[in-house]
């Protein structure tokens, strides 16, 4: 009955069921994150990376992203990293009982769920369906049961020391993620702030040497308020002993007017030997010799 004279029912007539909206699959999710590189989507192999928000590159594609951002259309997603500083690579554990993939064919099973890194302690395998972290320390990565279980400050597979700051969890849910970015937020603002004090602290000695007075020179009032002393023509009595011990440190005790009156000829010094008298002209030899002076041609030039 109905339906009938024309009618053209629709499908919000027909249908009273809302449509579900579409789900991810989950394998494919897994996948996706685990066995791939974030930046480039190429699998992962190692050398292997993470950042500070726990998403695993391939240091390659890390390296190539740092170097010029325009090559990738999602740079917009990685603006947190700013160099190799951002950058922590990972010390994995290779799973023995791993089976490289052959060439896939239509009707052969794959399996998803088999990883090439497991946990050192527990020995779960990597692969998305248990959590995993690592330690910015040191960049070893761990199981969360083996951390929740061993509740030490030390690596359990390096023995570096860690802080619970350092634990990032690999590949988080939204929540993790948010929190992960907030101490990254705190963490760098921190570490401006130590840079701003080293360079204050740098900069405090240089200041107080620079704008110190100097030491080396009496100041006028400091020589008129010292008690007995005397001024000898407008000139402080110390300053003018300053004078004379200076003329007296002279080599071999004696002054400028000693040195005057020294007598101007070499062989009259009784302190010469006769070796560095024959150098002169003025010697006995160079005297009686019959050739001239290669100079002065005068053998007699004192």
């Amino acid at each position: 009955m109905g339906c009938d004279g024309g009618t053209i029912p629709k499908r919000d007539e027909l249908v009273r069921t809302k449509r579900k909206p579409e789900e991810k699959d989950k394998n494919a999710d897994l996948v996706a994150k685990w066995k791939h590189c974030a930046i480039s989507q190429e699998p992962l192999r190692p050398p292997m990376m993470a950042c500070e928000l726990g998403r695993l590159y391939n240091k390659e594609s890390a390296l190539e992203f740092l170097l010029d951002r325009s090559k990738f259309e999602c740079a917009s997603s990685f603006e947190h990293l700013r160099g190799l500083k951002d950058l922590k690579e990972l010390n994995l554990t290779e799973n023995t009982n791993y089976n490289h993939p052959k060439s896939e064919k239509g009707d052969a099973y794959i399996d998803t769920n088999d990883s090439k890194y497991i946990c050192p302690v527990v020995g779960l395998e990597m692969n998305g369906k248990y959590k995993f972290c690592f330690l910015w320390s040191c960049g070893c990565v761990l199981s969360e049961r083996a951390l929740r279980e061993v509740k030490t400050g030390v690596c359990h597979k390096c023995g570096k020391k860690f802080v619970v700051d350092d634990i990032i969890t690999i590949n988080g849910m939204e929540e993790e993620v948010e929190e992960l970015r907030t101490r990254m937020k705190e963490k760098r603002s921190r570490a401006k702030l130590d840079k701003k004090a080293k360079k204050a602290q740098k900069r405090k000695p240089e200041t107080s040497e620079t704008d110190g007075p100097s030491t080396s020179k009496l100041s006028k009032s400091e020589v008129d308020c010292q008690p007995g002393r005397k001024l000898i023509n407008g000139v402080h009595d110390s300053l003018s002993n300053l004078k004379t011990e200076r003329w007296s440190k002279v080599p071999n005790g004696k002054g400028p007017e000693e040195r005057k009156g020294k007598t101007g000829s070499v062989q009259n010094d009784p302190s010469c030997s006769t070796v560095y008298k024959s150098l002169f002209t003025s010697c006995d030899a160079a005297k009686n010799q019959q050739k001239a002076h290669w100079i002065t041609y005068n053998p007699l030039y004192n």
